[in-house]
């Protein structure tokens, strides 16, 4: 089995900016180190318990301090913007680290109403860009490949048959790996017909992942980009030496996500002994108790038998491990040890 990991990079309550940053940048050393397969990062906007804004920028400062394992965007909300602008980005980054980039695409915003109008009004996108995300998708991949776009100019409303050919990079000697993501139906039916690996956002809801993963390998269509249905399965996880350990480790995000679907302030990630401590509502409660039955945790062997269930139950021989434990008090800021020792423990049980 192959595993890999998505980081949205949280902030603790404990934590600056830099100090959530510097424990990401351990954490993918670790990932490096153990073998796992990949490491992609998120897009997210205006959150203070989340700092993965600018997956092209991660993914650089991550390059640097990693050796083999590939890295990429899970993903870049390519509603928000210029295709040109991605393309170039991950050119830049294929070519900075030839093949180790993988370009995971999404439809949705990934921020609140009001953060999306500010982020697609600076780049000159509305909604209905939303509507012709399946051409965009096209032209992101096709500015990166080593034959560029070719451009038809008008003139005076006349079409001018000229030679203009638009490239992301200069001279393409690789390109980075293109993958669609999505939480809905419409992204498996979109990567089928373009022939693209395919990646449900199972680790969100884990509602409709059978039903997406079905209907891609169904209605697959083989491309130049890939002659069968690829995919894996992503789930948070929090594993520790024993299973109240690590259920403790756990809490914090799981409350997060019930203040999140219940509309109320969000603010950093809480530490451990903070949540425990917490009063929430019944609402919360219900979803916090529906966010540990889809979530791997517990001790080792427990966890790794899960991860093996699930990857039986969905047929994928990759899954994707976000690693959501927090810290007591007392941590070092700038250090994970919950998340690292999550993907020690797996990689010693199932790598």
């Amino acid at each position: 089995m192959r595993l890999s990991v998505l980081d949205l990079v949280p902030v603790r309550s404990d934590q600056s900016t830099a100090d959530a940053l510097a424990a990401t940048a351990a954490l993918a050393k670790t990932a490096d180190r153990l073998g796992f397969t990949r490491y992609w990062v998120a897009e997210h906007h205006n959150m203070a318990a989340v700092a993965a804004t600018s997956p092209p920028v991660l993914i650089a400062y991550l390059a640097a301090q990693t050796a083999t394992i590939r890295l990429g965007s899970g993903g870049v909300m390519l509603p928000n913007h210029a295709p040109l602008a991605v393309a170039e980005q991950f050119a830049l980054l294929e070519a900075a680290a030839p093949g180790r980039i993988d370009l995971g695409i999404g439809r949705a915003p990934g921020s609140d109403p009001v953060t999306s109008v500010a982020l697609r009004g600076a780049a000159g996108r509305d909604d209905s860009d939303i509507e012709r995300f399946p051409q965009y998708l096209d032209d992101v991949a096709a500015l990166m490949g080593a034959r560029g776009v070719r451009v038809e100019l008008t003139r005076g409303g006349l079409l001018q048959q000229q030679d203009y050919v638009l490239k992301a990079t200069p001279n393409a000697a690789s390109e980075p790996r293109l993958w669609l993501l999505g939480s809905s139906m419409y992204s498996a039916h979109l990567a089928a017909a373009k022939g693209l690996p395919y990646v449900f956002a199972n680790h969100f809801s884990g509602q409709g992942t059978a039903e997406a993963l079905a209907a891609y390998r169904a209605e697959f269509r083989p491309s130049a980009e890939l002659s069968e249905p690829l995919t894996f399965l992503t789930v948070n996880a929090s594993v520790a030496p024993t299973r109240t350990e690590a259920e403790d480790l756990l809490l914090p995000n799981l409350q997060m996500m019930g203040r999140l679907r219940t509309g109320r302030p969000l603010g950093p990630l809480d530490l451990v002994e903070d949540a425990l401590a917490a009063t929430i509502s019944a609402q919360e409660q219900l979803i916090v108790d529906s966010g540990r039955a889809r979530t791997v945790v517990g001790e080792p062997a427990e966890a790794a038998d899960q991860i093996r269930a699930l990857a039986e139950q969905f047929d994928v021989d990759e899954v994707m491990i976000s690693p959501v434990g927090s810290a007591y008090r007392g941590t070092a800021p700038a250090t994970a040890p919950a998340r690292e020792t999550t993907l020690e423990l797996l990689a010693k049980e199932l790598l």
